[in-house]
């Protein structure tokens, strides 16, 4: 270590044999750490006369006007629009916004972006969690930490802000049973992701309440266009289908590309309903019938559950202590890819 500087986080990690997260976890007496390995870090602390960053031992305790914001690397559109509209919030409420970018949700790379963050004296943090392993891991945050999940569902502890993806998947399946079809099939998301699962719950259970049969549903492996479109080449294949929900409007995009390839008409003979209303769906060929989010309601309610948590007088929240889960309900835009279905035909004996 260079004589010239003080010790700092990595350093103790280095000489005790194990990650920052876990230094950290030590030091802020988090019970999940096994004996030995406390001694181990306690002992390179004396070591190296290592001195605990004051502003991450004071977190809750002094106000600054700065949040942390743990995002990923996506160019998807629902997390990058949850970003735009939590930045615009804090601004709203004079708040500067840090962001910490994670290569992937899993528990090591959350929970060190959360260690990062409080060494940077955050006044709290927002998580864009939709997947599960981010929320399970953010379930190891010190409870000390003000702390908001954005987009995680709506079935998790933590304190969260979420659209009814369930009740949205509900609206498009309906709708299109409304219509007059007799079954609608399901074009899913990767189902690591709490967004995915919930949607196909709602399109399930539309199902159900209907007693329309149950088809199996068509499993992505993310959410592009290209996945909706190798889907889409088996979906057009099937004469049978005469409905398709799709989990996001890329996935939708896809599809779209591959009944027109397959001389299936939009809507004509398939419709198809998404979900996001990203701005291209208006523009879509035929425009897409889709589940709308509001994005920005989305940040400037996690900003609000945020400054509540961390006390802010200057905002006029008292700080309850209280875990609030805050479902924010979806709309149906209704354009022109989903009609009624055809009269089917007998076949002649």
């Amino acid at each position: 270590m260079d004589g010239d500087r003080a010790p700092v986080m990595a350093d103790v990690a280095r000489i005790a044999g194990v990650s920052h997260q876990t230094v950290s976890r030590v030091l802020h007496d988090h019970p999940n750490v096994r004996p030995r390995t406390r001694e181990r870090v306690l002992a390179a602390v004396r070591e190296l006369g290592y001195r605990p960053n004051a502003a991450a031992r004071t977190l809750a305790s002094r106000r600054t006007r700065t949040l942390g914001v743990i995002s990923f690397n996506t160019t998807l559109y629902g997390p990058a629009c949850m970003l735009y509209g939590i930045e615009q919030a804090a601004r709203e409420h004079e708040y500067s916004v840090t962001v910490a970018a994670v290569g992937t949700l899993d528990r090591y790379s959350v929970l060190d972006a959360v260690d990062r963050l409080r060494d940077q004296n955050v006044a709290g943090i927002v998580v864009i969690a939709p997947q599960t392993a981010a929320v399970g891991a953010l379930a190891n945050v010190p409870a000390d930490v003000p702390l908001v999940a954005v987009g995680c569902g709506t079935h998790t502890a933590l304190v969260s802000v979420a659209v009814d993806n369930e009740a949205g998947a509900e609206l498009a399946t309906s709708y299109l049973l409304d219509l007059g079809h007799r079954t609608v099939h399901h074009l899913v998301g990767p189902r690591s992701w709490l967004d995915a699962q919930e949607r196909e719950a709602g399109w399930r259970a539309a199902l159900e309440k209907r007693g329309a049969p149950v088809p199996e549903p068509s499993a992505g492996a993310d959410w592009t266009a290209r996945t909706g479109y190798e889907h889409g080449r088996r979906i057009a294949a099937d004469p049978e289908v005469t409905a398709v929900f799709c989990a996001n409007d890329h996935l939708a995009l896809g599809l779209l590309r591959a009944l027109q390839q397959a001389g299936r008409r939009v809507p004509e003979d398939i419709s198809v309903v998404g979900f996001d209303d990203m701005p291209e769906a208006e523009y879509f060929g035929p425009s897409l019938t889709t589940v709308r989010q509001d994005f920005d309601e989305l940040g400037r309610r996690a900003l609000r559950a945020l400054v509540e948590l961390v006390g802010d007088p200057d905002a006029g929240i008292p700080a309850s202590g209280e875990r609030p889960h805050i479902v924010i309900p979806p709309s149906l835009v209704v354009r022109t890819s989903a009609t009624r279905p055809r009269p089917r035909t007998e076949s002649p004996t």
